[in-house]
């Protein structure tokens, strides 16, 4: 099976599991009184939203470029990246405005046994989704899918953090402290927002990074060292290079200006040269853009 029609099926089962824990998070949080239940379905209903925008852009990377999409459809999967990390940061700041404000008003009385069921069953299966995801995304290297495991690790450490803070109050109940119990819910939701904001906010910067095309450092390095060796081999008078990561494309520009020994190099020894270069960056196939050129007027540097 192809790596983009494998990652389509994950974010498929993805997708519907997704809308099945939120619709469960929502109900659950209703019965309950929790706004962290709440928070956490509302957490997978947008993660839902999120992870059908993410399949839709799997198809579009699939198809070829066009006249009016030359460069094909790379630079919309960091858009989405930016979109999706921009909504949760939104998320998570909202909520622990909402856990403050439940603080200062004296808490929330909860139906633990609900919430309980809810965070052993939904924590669970969260870490499972990770683990198969995280399988998966090991041998095709998907940064759609990486967003979706992430979210699935988010979702499962909410869970988690609830099934704690559940039983701690239900703990407190137990030994005559119940009074404590109310704060235990916007306590929680306060805790794990700003928890999982960093998560997001670190998506969006590197997402940020690839729409305004900067070029990442390893890339740089990689690229500066290789033309080093080159120019020690062949003697080059002088030479230039432009690279850059656009969601799962790799753009590399080189331009090199060729010493007089070469001025009549044929054309497979430049081939050669083009040759080594690509070799030597890798990634080659359809994500890969290398444009290799030769001249003797440094004016087209």
């Amino acid at each position: 099976m192809k790596a983009t029609d494998l990652e389509q099926r994950i974010l498929k089962q993805s997708l519907l599991c997704t809308v099945m824990i939120a619709g469960l998070g929502i109900a659950v949080g209703i019965l309950s009184g929790s706004l962290a239940i709440i928070f956490d379905g509302m957490f997978s209903a947008l993660d839902a939203a999120m992870c059908s925008l993410s399949l839709l852009v799997t198809r579009l990377l699939q198809q070829e470029s066009s006249r009016r999409f030359q460069h094909g459809f790379w630079h919309i999967e960091p858009l989405v990246l930016v979109f999706n990390g921009s909504l949760l940061a939104v998320l998570c700041f909202y909520a622990f405005i909402n856990a403050v404000k439940g603080l200062l008003d004296g808490g929330r009385e909860l139906e633990f046994g609900w919430g309980v069921f809810y965070a052993v069953v939904v924590a669970a299966f969260c870490f499972f989704m990770f683990w198969r995801e995280w399988r998966v995304n090991r041998v095709i290297d998907s940064e759609l899918l990486g967003l979706d495991i992430k979210s699935w690790l988010m979702s499962a450490c909410i869970s988690s953090a609830l099934l704690l803070a559940f039983s701690i109050a239900w703990l407190l109940e137990r030994i005559g402290q119940g009074h404590l119990t109310p704060y235990i819910d916007p306590g929680v939701l306060a805790l794990l927002t700003l928890v999982l904001i960093p998560m997001p906010i670190g998506t969006v910067i590197g997402a940020v990074k690839e729409v305004l095309l900067i070029t990442p450092p390893d890339l740089e390095h990689e690229l500066r060292d290789l033309m080093q060796q080159l120019t020690a081999d062949y003697g080059f008078v002088k030479h230039s290079h432009y690279a850059t990561r656009v969601g799962r494309g790799l753009f590399v520009e080189v331009h090199i200006v060729l010493p007089e020994a070469m001025e009549h190099a044929g054309v497979r020894q430049l081939d050669h040269i083009r040759d080594r270069i690509s070799r030597a960056i890798g990634e080659s196939g359809p994500d890969r853009w290398l444009t290799v050129a030769f001249t003797r007027d440094p004016r087209w540097l």
